[in-house]
């Protein structure tokens, strides 16, 4: 599947560039074009792999190359006020090589939390692809702003795109950590995840052919429910020296669908679903599921993806689950399993009644502010005259 990216803010401008960075080094393909927008210049000059000729800085009018100071209805206004220089950078795409569209940011900044959401709309209301998003959800302890920009930007968001795939920072922190290393590893994980979704039907080794191929429209379809899904996934090194003289020596190798290859498949989808998601959900509110088993052909069992497709159903409860294979020479057979149109989420619940209640806080200190400070300065002064 072909896509062309859209990275909005700090963090959408950061995870492009690591995704185009994993996408080389794996030459996975499914990255055609990309763009970095944002309103702080110093943020576009910190990215490596999108060219200059590829990047919008926008509000400068208004904020001066500064940034919009975490404000994301600002971010969204001078969005929407430069998003023709934006749309004008997405005409010069290979439109006819594009699948789909994805506008990535952080959600509780403020150029990206806000301005996703706009351009989304823009590319809806232009294109006939899809347009999907990608957003990443602020640690619950990173403060109230954050958290309230991240629920006003998800209810807008997730209404603007065919659906929106969810990171949440929370689920993946390190005790101890830091900011840096955080992110590496955040985007080092949605870089995994999103090569093997997206890359599995663009097989560009030799002799490398799927059983059941996992092609665009297999995606598309899965992710048509709308709403909000996750993505999971697991892997487990392969012991080359126990394959077999013939897997080793024949362009060919013959597929491995004995008991032992088809419980390992099956305990690697396993693992995807019930492990670390990039939302944790209750899988059992999915609408609509796809799994990918990606690795050497000799070792992928199709009874194991088979049986995995057949417990998921039973789990999820649902029949639209769609599955395949992904071929590629490396030491690990590595599974995915995307859960598209999940509604039962307790980090979005919590994550919207925490914004509520920061909300109500700040329009109460507001109404407050005013008397303060008129009594601040007014006290024991009644007799001054101001200047003006």
């Amino acid at each position: 599947m072909k896509l062309a990216l859209i990275g909005v803010g700090q963090a959408g401008g950061k995870i492009v560039d690591s995704l185009i960075e994993y996408d080389r080094r794996t030459r996975t393909g499914y990255i055609v074009d990309t763009i970095a927008v944002n309103s702080a210049r110093a943020d576009l000059k910190g990215l490596r792999n999108i060219p200059e000729s590829r990047q919008v800085l926008v509000g400068l009018a208004r904020v001066k190359g500064h940034g919009v100071g975490a404000d994301n209805s600002l971010g969204a206004d001078v969005t929407a006020e430069d998003v023709g220089d934006i749309l004008a950078m997405v005409d010069n795409f290979p439109i006819h090589e594009i699948d789909a569209f994805m506008v990535v940011a952080g959600l509780g900044g403020g150029t990206g939390s806000g301005g996703a959401p706009v351009i989304a709309r823009e590319l809806s209301n232009i294109y006939t692809e899809p347009v999907y998003g990608l957003g990443v959800l602020p640690a619950s302890d990173e403060g109230g702003i954050y958290t309230l920009n991240a629920a006003r930007s998800l209810q807008t968001f997730v209404k603007e795109v065919d659906n929106l795939l969810l990171f949440d920072n929370d689920a993946w922190r390190k005790t101890g950590e830091s900011v840096e290393s955080g992110y590496r590893d955040l985007n080092e994980e949605l870089a995994r995840r999103l090569g093997i979704l997206f890359g599995a039907g663009e097989v560009s080794e030799p002799g490398a052919v799927a059983e059941s191929v996992v092609d665009a429209s297999e995606i598309i379809n899965t992710l048509s429910t709308g709403g909000i899904s996750t993505i999971g996934y697991a892997s487990v090194e392969i012991d080359r020296r126990k394959r077999g003289l013939l897997s080793r020596l024949t362009s060919d190798p013959v597929e491995d669908d004995s008991g032992d290859s088809t419980n390992r498949v099956t305990s690697l989808v396993r693992r995807a679903a019930l492990g670390r998601l990039t939302l944790p959900c209750d899988i059992g509110s999915t609408e609509r599921g796809l799994v990918i088993v990606a690795g050497p052909p000799s070792v992928i069992s199709r009874r194991g993806i088979e049986r995995a497709r057949t417990w998921l159903e039973e789990e999820t409860g649902t029949m639209e689950i769609r599955g395949g294979d992904y071929p590629v020479n490396s030491d690990f057979l590595g599974a995915v399993v995307l859960l598209s149109g999940v509604y039962s989420v307790p980090r979005v619940k919590n994550l919207q009644a925490v914004a509520i209640e920061a909300q109500r806080n700040m329009l109460a200190k507001q109404e407050t502010s005013g008397t303060a400070l008129d009594e601040l300065v007014h006290s024991g002064a009644e007799a001054l005259d101001p200047l003006f």
